[in-house]
């Protein structure tokens, strides 16, 4: 597509494009969204939790300029849920206003367009254009063996079917971005379908530009201080929930909304509940002592 390609014409502008709208990429996560772009074939995103795998596909879409539409998985998600609804109750407004018309309705009258409600996955597969929509279809490990099965047709032909209505195709297809957490092994059916992505946790580097990018209020230094003391939670074998950057993003801005400008002892026990999320890990860190997590001495950028 001509547009996409002046758009996002090679990997230093996507990087610094995404840069823009606060998501810092390395070259090869550029590379695989560029290829998705360009080939417009879905991407499968796995990595750990908090890793910036949903974030990421938030960001292409802000880079395209076109409609995130987000498919969030879970257990039993079944396809109807995902794909379309009918209106019951127009459909019975319909059904009552003909009776009182003395007229009657065949099943093609009710099951037609004007009374579909689109979900995600046709409402990406509808959309008009003139740039395709961006699908996130979130921890897709969440769903079940079935709905994952039922992915296959969207996934190789941006198309699905109604059994009332027939097979819709994607005048525009999308730009299907899949995450996982690796809760589960997927099928090869779904990873052949896809590009493929692994996004490792940053370092301590990375993390604190993330956190100044996010947290723009936040000092440099403490910004490096809450990564060097986010890389020793997660260093912490026995922690159920090691935090993720969005944790490290949420201790800086818990920082900034109390106005602290230290990250003492103190500071630290006070907002720990916004980098940690389990009691039992909050117990065990303060069972620990914070002194790894802190710096006694206020910094400067200077």
């Amino acid at each position: 597509m001509p547009d996409l390609d002046a758009l996002v014409p090679d990997v230093p502008a996507l990087r610094s494009r995404l840069d823009a709208v606060g998501y810092l990429a390395d070259d090869a996560l550029a590379t695989a969204l560029l290829l998705a772009v360009r080939m417009r074939q879905p991407i499968l995103l796995e990595g750990e939790p908090g890793v910036g795998k949903t974030e990421a596909a938030r960001a292409l879409a802000a880079v395209l300029d076109t409609p995130l539409i987000r498919l969030q998985c879970y257990e039993g998600l079944s396809s109807a849920e995902a794909l379309y609804e009918w209106n019951y109750p127009r459909q019975l407004l319909a059904i009552r206003l003909a009776e009182s018309r003395g007229e009657s309705l065949q099943d093609t009258d009710l099951f037609a367009e004007d009374y579909l409600l689109p979900r995600p996955l046709l409402a990406a597969i509808s959309h008009p254009g003139p740039r395709p929509a961006v699908l996130l279809i979130d921890e897709v490990d969440r769903a079940d063996d079935e709905f994952e099965a039922f992915l296959l047709e969207l996934l190789a032909d941006a198309a699905v079917t109604i059994p009332e209505l027939g097979t819709r195709r994607a005048t525009v297809p999308p730009v299907a971005v899949l995450t996982s957490n690796r809760t589960r092994d997927l099928h090869d059916a779904l990873k052949r379908r896809c590009l493929y992505h692994w996004i490792d946790y940053p370092d301590t580097a990375r993390v604190a530009a993330i956190i100044r990018k996010r947290v723009p209020e936040s000092a440099g230094w403490l910004a490096a201080r809450v990564a060097h003391g986010v890389a020793a939670l997660r260093a912490r074998q026995e922690l159920t929930k090691p935090p993720g950057i969005a944790e490290a993003i949420d201790w800086a801005g818990a920082l900034q909304a109390l106005g602290l400008s230290v990250l003492d002892a103190d500071a630290a026990d006070r907002t720990l509940g916004a980098v940690l999320k389990y009691a039992e890990d909050l117990q065990t860190v303060r069972r620990a002592g914070l002194a790894e997590l802190v710096d006694a001495e206020t910094g400067t950028d200077a």
